[in-house]
């Protein structure tokens, strides 16, 4: 089954990303290489990327027939969706303990779902 990780940031993580020194910011990002690098060698992993800020990306809608894009994050949304791991594992389980290595987890910043099997619709 296939599962995302999915890592959000918002002001408190940032804070405290700030706050870490340059030693500590590497090793953060070589905490992702790291189980990056596992789920490669184990077969597990799909595909992995960060994401660019909040501020580069648009919105997309339609109203009144019309596609409306506007520009960056709406100003009440405070948590954004930082990178992703798309895994394929046998139980939730096994992505959980994965997901607990991130040092991301510790900033309340992690969420695993599901990847729905659109090959279940009766279509």
């Amino acid at each position: 089954m296939k599962y995302l990780i999915l890592i959000y940031s918002n002001p408190k993580s940032r804070a405290a990303w700030e706050k870490l020194t340059d030693e500590q910011q590497m090793q953060f990002g070589q905490d992702h290489y790291d189980l990056s690098a596992k789920l490669r060698a184990s077969g597990e992993l799909v595909v992995s990327e960060g994401l660019a800020g909040p501020e580069t990306g648009k919105g997309v809608s339609i109203r009144d027939g019309e596609v409306v894009v506007t520009d960056g994050p709406y100003a009440e949304a405070k948590e954004y969706l930082a990178g992703f791991y798309l895994v394929e594992a046998d139980t939730i389980e096994e992505v959980i303990a994965h997901a607990a290595t991130l040092p991301d987890a510790h900033n309340d910043g992690i969420e695993i779902r599901p990847i729905f099997d659109m090959s279940m619709l009766d279509l």
